[in-house]
């Protein structure tokens, strides 16, 4: 629906003010007509009569330049005139101000006193605007609260996401340790293998001793003894070779025992031949 609202305006001759404000009244109401709704409204105010035309006549100056608090200001301020008129365009500042319980309390007031198809038109399109609006904001709403499920949902699945990264994290943190302990006792076994492979070897090492040391072991006879042993079978190889030659020259010769005395000494015990 389209249609505009019905400003009830005073564009008459305001026959209330005085003869010598006869001039401002006259500007005041040219100044409306073209639009220069400020000016009407200073020059209105300027008025030294006090009557509730004035000021109802300032309040749409005031509505038309667009200050609504100013405009219901000027309008409480005119009861005395015509009450279904000024409820009508209280409702109208209302309106604009998109408060939407008091425009329809101002229109319902207006059509109390007198019906006007004007006022019934204004008083729905208000009641359309208000329930337009409350949807809106109920949709509005509801948005704002899957918006913020939404975030609450995207904060949770990334609170989840990054747990599932630390629980990962973990286990590949778990894993590395499980493979260094596993080397570490790979290279433990292999060290105690290379150990027990050096003992094996040094024992078989200690084992493999020469043969001629066995025997000394086991004669039992220092290594002193059994040289002078040696010594001992030269001589008497010596001893035997010389016999064996005398025997061939049979000359008789007086001969001494090898043994342990000094040299050029005779031996008490040795006896010729």
């Amino acid at each position: 629906m389209t249609k505009f609202f019905l400003l009830m305006l005073s564009t008459g001759t305001l026959l209330y003010a005085g003869f010598t404000d006869f001039k401002t009244i006259e500007e005041a109401n040219q100044a409306y007509e073209a639009g220069e709704y400020a000016k009407s409204a200073t020059l209105l105010k300027g008025l030294e009569t006090q009557s509730p035309q004035k000021s109802y006549d300032i309040g749409n100056a005031l509505y038309k330049d667009k200050k609504y608090d100013e405009a219901i200001e000027a309008y409480d301020k005119a009861k005395g005139i015509d009450e279904a008129t000024r409820q009508h365009n209280i409702g109208n500042t209302q309106f604009q101000k998109k408060e939407w319980d008091k425009a329809i309390e101002a229109y319902e007031k207006a059509l109390e006193l007198k019906e006007d198809e004007d006022t019934k038109f204004n008083l729905e399109l208000a009641k359309e605007q208000k329930q337009k609006e409350e949807e809106q904001q109920k949709q509005e709403q509801q948005d704002q609260e899957n918006q913020d499920d939404n975030k609450k949902q995207d904060q949770d699945d990334k609170k989840n996401q990054d747990q599932q990264n630390k629980d990962q994290k973990e286990q590949d943190k778990q894993k590395q340790d499980q493979k260094k302990n596993e080397n570490k006792e790979g290279d433990k076994k292999e060290d105690n293998k290379k150990d027990q492979g050096k003992k094996e070897n040094s024992d078989s090492k200690k084992e493999k001793k020469p043969q001629d040391k066995k025997d000394d072991k086991a004669s039992g006879q220092p290594k002193d003894q059994k040289q002078m042993s040696k010594e001992e079978k030269l001589k008497e190889q010596e001893l035997k070779r010389l016999m064996k030659k005398m025997g061939q020259n049979k000359t008789p010769t007086m001969m001494y025992q090898m043994g342990e005395g000094k040299e050029g000494e005779r031996n008490e015990d040795a006896k010729p031949w």
